[in-house]
């Protein structure tokens, strides 16, 4: 569940100056936002209700809470900064040399196969992301390593726009335990040998390297960049 909280610009104005100060009173941070006294009073006490600011004998200060939040502000313009995604990547292998696989049945890239993959949760290592994405992805166990870090962003073919940007940490599983779950909401689910699984029509392009890392020893990382049609995405 997401904790982010849209706020006006000149909350924000006010997190920005109680970043680079310990605490400010009143007429400091009322002239950083260069509004009147009653509007100043509204946005303060939203910031208060938030519990990103507190008050104290010298004036305002930032909580825990607040110092977290305005921490990822762009400075230069205000703004909390766009940052990758970061996920775990799952690299299942059975006793047989055949890789769990999972088509994708919702947007964006409906159809595309790959490898069950999952968002890291506020708080959660990146193991207890993979132990848990795959229970809840295919009902399955197994013997969990970190095997590298994958950097992967996909453009728009033609215009070069960025659409995705994600930080995978891809993790190795062996010895797998439990029933497959088939089909699920928004993913099907199938054992295959790498040439299977390069036959289907649709295949994310960094499903080769991915798999690769995850079967090797020691920490890999890769960083590449990836270009889609505006119908594939």
């Amino acid at each position: 569940m997401s904790h982010e909280v849209d706020i006006h610009a000149a909350q924000t104005a006010i997190l920005r100056d109680l970043l680079f100060h310990p605490s400010a009173n009143f007429a400091t941070l009322q002239k950083t936002t260069g509004l009147d006294s009653d509007h100043f009073k509204f946005h303060i006490k939203r910031l208060l209700e938030l519990e990103y600011v507190k008050k104290t004998d010298t004036g305002y200060t930032l909580t825990t809470k607040g110092k977290e939040y305005a921490n990822r502000l762009d400075t230069d313009d205000n703004t909390i900064e766009r940052q990758p995604k970061v996920s775990v990547a799952l690299i299942v292998e059975n006793n047989d040399g055949k890789f769990l696989s999972q088509e994708r049945l919702k947007q964006p890239f409906f159809g595309f196969w790959g490898r069950p993959t999952g968002k890291v949760r506020w708080g959660e290592t990146l193991l207890e992301t993979a132990a848990r994405e795959l229970m809840e992805e295919t009902g399955l166990t197994a013997d969990l390593r970190v095997s590298g870090f994958y950097h992967k962003m996909d453009y728009v073919e033609d215009t070069g726009e960025l659409l995705e940007d994600k930080l995978f940490c891809v993790v190795y599983g062996n010895n797998p335990q439990g029933t497959l779950i088939v089909d699920d909401e928004g993913h099907h689910n199938e054992w295959l040998t790498l040439d299977e699984l390069a036959g289907k029509e649709s295949v994310f392009q960094s499903v080769p390297e991915i798999t690769h890392m995850g079967k090797e020893d020691g920490i890999g990382y890769i960083e590449h960049k990836y270009a889609y049609t505006p119908e594939e995405y």
